[in-house]
């Protein structure tokens, strides 16, 4: 067994006698006052926030405002001449971290031309119930085929209804955006 009061004084523990310390009743003091400052802080800003008025959002009876780099669901962009802008290059699926996105690719024909590229995506499905809104996948694009549209109303009952198909999320010919991607 250890004998605190001997170990202390030999010298093993300078400043310690009886196992209490001595001459720290500043520091303590000064702790509590760092702490107490340090609570005071915090709670102004609580305090100042709980009696400011409530901004009441009265969905949907008004429209929804969007901050401009808000991330919702993706829209499928055309280029000019109304050809899909994805070339099936499956750049956006490798970048995506959730693996949220399947794509078959297929060649283009010189009498069926879906894309300006060699290639098309045939099939371009993003699932809703895994994709976290990272915007990986357009920084990933190459022809800045795929953005984030202003649609949020993903709310579901049947969890299948959550995987968007290229049909879903494509623009139409006039350079619209689907119909969900902007609520």
């Amino acid at each position: 067994m250890l004998d605190w009061q001997g170990y202390a004084a030999s010298g093993g523990l300078a400043g310690f006698e009886g196992g209490r310390a001595q001459g720290n009743m500043g520091s303590l003091i000064k702790e509590i006052g760092a702490t107490a400052v340090a609570l005071a802080k915090g709670f102004s800003v609580t305090f100042k926030t709980m009696f400011e008025k409530t901004v009441t959002e009265n969905y949907p009876a008004t429209p929804v405002n969007f901050q401009p780099r808000y991330r919702g669901i993706h829209v499928l962009h055309r280029d000019e001449n109304g050809l899909e802008k994805c070339v099936g290059c499956f750049l956006c699926a490798a970048a995506c971290p959730s693996n949220c996105i399947y794509i078959e690719a297929s060649e283009n024909t010189a009498e069926k031309r879906i894309s300006a590229g060699e290639r098309f995506a045939k099939v371009y499905n993003i699932d809703y119930s895994r994709c976290i809104f990272c915007g990986y996948c357009v920084e990933a694009c190459p022809t800045d085929a795929i953005t984030h549209g202003h649609g949020f109303e993903l709310a579901t009952y049947d969890i299948n209804s959550l995987v968007y198909r290229k049909e879903q999320m494509l623009e139409n010919l006039k350079g619209e955006p689907p119909k969900g991607a902007l609520s």
